[in-house]
């Protein structure tokens, strides 16, 4: 079974202290050993989810991992390179707007998380409309017993102040109504990443979540 090296996290490390172009140039063998070690873990982690969601299906790594270099053109900050690396694991590769996994690596700020994030207006009303129409069926996900042991409730950071166009705001399903983003995550500290037995965590905290891709995509298709 797969398993992540600390190596990654001293890497990204140093490259949050160094994040230029020369740096990043000097050290680049380290970094593609970095990279294909974490694609390695992928390719393990993309054949585990295919076992419980048929929807994965001729996707490897290469579709789901994250470039390291990061858009400059709309930010002040102008540093090259993101000090973390990620995939995300959906029918689509990484495609954003599909109920899909993801795995994002930070030193002291990995986390494991799923669901759909800032969905364009189309696909955030007919995720709306999707509760609104079965709010039972989505409370029979968002509060079963390996749900809530794993992420505790969906993320509501960005959740509008006011009802939704469209809404009551005495609606039974206001609050949820009312987010954004329709995802949830789980955090894990450096040593658990690296730990043997993380690539079957992350297999198993993907399959708590997969319920609840499987209602919005529903709700999407």
């Amino acid at each position: 079974m797969a398993q992540l090296n600390p190596s990654l996290f001293h890497f990204l490390k140093t490259l949050k202290e160094n994040n230029n172009r020369n740096w990043f140039l000097n050290n680049k063998r380290v970094y593609e050993k970095t990279k294909n070690e974490f694609a390695l873990f992928i390719e393990e982690l993309i054949q585990g989810i295919k076992k419980f969601d048929k929807t994965i299906v001729d996707i490897g790594a290469k579709e789901c991992m994250f470039r390291i270099n990061r858009d400059v053109r709309f930010s002040n900050d102008k540093s090259p390179y993101k000090t973390n690396i990620g995939a995300g694991v959906s029918k689509g590769g990484k495609k954003l707007f599909t109920g899909g996994y993801y795995l994002h690596l930070e030193p002291e700020k990995s986390f494991i998380a799923g669901g759909i994030y800032m969905p364009p207006t189309d696909i955030l009303s007919a995720i709306r409309q999707e509760i609104d129409y079965n709010p039972l069926a989505f409370k029979t996900i968002v509060y079963n017993k390996s749900f809530v042991n794993h992420f505790r409730k969906l993320d509501d950071s960005d959740k509008l102040k006011t009802a939704p166009k469209g809404y009551a705001k005495d609606h039974l399903e206001i609050e949820t109504l009312k987010l954004k983003s329709f995802i949830v995550s789980k955090s894990f500290s450096d040593k658990q990443i690296c730990a043997p037995d993380f690539l079957q965590q992350c297999i198993d905290v993907f399959k708590a979540i997969k319920p609840l891709n499987d209602f919005l995509n529903k709700a999407t298709d």
